[in-house]
């Protein structure tokens, strides 16, 4: 039932009516909504009203409660939720620097229900006019996305402006395509066997282990930098994965151990001879040192890390970067490398080994074969090659095929 009331207004007739309708109830109250709406005439007020009440049947949703929602508070908003859900901090700084990117733009102070698909959609564009990856423009999208589907869960919007959107692609230039750049994401055996040469020949036991290391278990630094000698077992050759460290801004003061990337990280790794006697001399070596360093660090950390700092702290991934980047320098490689490369170049080991597709995966904690199959597809590719190679080679006597040799 509707009811009308007349206002005074500023218009020709000198008013204005309003016209009430009974919406529904409040989806978290459950009390009673009236919705009053404005018009020259009672036909232009109820047809506001109604239109008001329609949706809020269709959708819940309250255009009041909307009018205080920005697309920050509600983003905000989002972010409490999600972080409720076992993320790991190390994921949210990350999620909190893209939100921090949309907020550039006018968005952020924007009502939620307001943004368009166009707004959306010219935030990609710019973005990718400004340098940005593929992949920085896929994470912003997959965040706002976030955002709206919780807005639309709350009752703050109808649709989601993300719904849609194209993620501007780069064009690769012939020159990128020839070049291969999948060449670029491991060592090959000669780059690789330079660069574990220098490791030796600095004379440096824990750096020399860690490169070792990482490139004959598959490791990610965060977790190698997380190990602890307990993971280690010298009797059977394995190393057994659990965990892996955080740091926030770098403070090794304020660091933190937490479960690995996913469930798949958590993994018992087979590691070779070699290698484990190269973390035998480490270990021994490590307790001479930390003999002296404990008379000399008042607050020695003595928490049985495998790589550590002098003062017992662990080392960090981004300390691991750094040792990489000054044996680098002595080398002839040119490849622009993070530690991230010895696991890439792991995948190669092993598919170059023989290893099948799964295990691997299993090996190195990939829940994703996205990365670990591209590498695996140009490897295998590279092996039937040379396998074709050793054929014409080996049988060069019958492949002198007498009928070719006659015409």
């Amino acid at each position: 039932m509707a009811s009308y009331t007349k206002t005074p207004a500023k218009n020709k007739q000198g008013y204005k009516w309003i016209c009430t309708l009974e919406g529904p109830p409040d989806p978290l109250t459950g009390k009673r909504r009236q919705i009053p709406r404005r018009g020259d005439t009672k036909k232009e007020a109820y047809g506001r009203a109604k239109s008001v009440v329609d949706t809020l049947v269709q959708h819940g949703i309250d255009y009041k409660k909307v009018k205080k929602q920005t697309f920050e508070t509600v983003s905000k908003d989002w972010m409490r939720v999600y972080a409720k859900r076992g993320v790991k901090k190390k994921t949210i700084k990350l999620r909190e620097g893209t939100l921090q990117v949309l907020y550039r733009y006018i968005i952020a102070g924007k009502q939620i229900d307001k943004i368009t698909h166009k707004d959306h959609q010219d935030i990609l564009n710019d973005l990718d006019n400004q340098g940005y990856s593929r992949s920085q423009l896929l994470s912003v999208n997959s965040v706002a996305n976030m955002v709206y589907r919780h807005a639309i869960k709350e009752k703050l919007r109808k649709d989601n402006p993300c719904y849609g959107a194209e993620i501007p692609t780069k064009v690769l230039t012939v020159e990128e395509i020839e070049n291969d750049p999948i060449e670029e994401k491991y060592f090959k055996r000669q780059e690789l066997s330079e660069f574990l040469a220098v490791t030796v020949h600095l004379k440096k036991l824990q750096k020399t282990a860690i490169f070792y290391l990482l490139t004959f278990s598959g490791m990610r630094s965060g977790e190698l930098c997380s190990l602890k000698w307990h993971n280690i077992n010298f009797d059977e050759n394995k190393i057994r994965i659990t965990k892996t460290i955080y740091c926030e801004k770098n403070n090794i003061a304020n660091y933190e151990l937490t479960p690995p990337k996913n469930d798949g990280s958590i993994r018992t790794v087979d590691i070779d001879p070699a290698v484990m006697d190269l973390l035998k001399l480490h270990q021994r070596e490590q307790q001479k040192l930390n003999m002296a360093y404990r008379n000399f660090y008042e607050n020695f950390h003595d928490e049985k890390f495998v790589f550590t700092r002098d003062n017992g702290y662990p080392l960090l991934p981004i300390d691991i970067y750094r040792f990489m980047k000054q044996i680098l320098k002595k080398t002839e490689i040119t490849k622009k490398a993070s530690p991230h490369i010895f696991r890439h170049t792991h995948i190669s080991l092993l598919t170059e080994a023989g290893v099948d597709l799964k295990t691997i995966m299993q090996r190195v904690g990939h829940t994703d074969a996205k990365t670990t199959l591209k590498i695996y597809t140009h490897v295998t590719e590279k092996m039937k090659e040379n396998a074709n190679n050793k054929i014409t080679t080996h049988y060069s006597d019958i492949l002198g095929i007498p009928v070719l040799q006659e015409t």
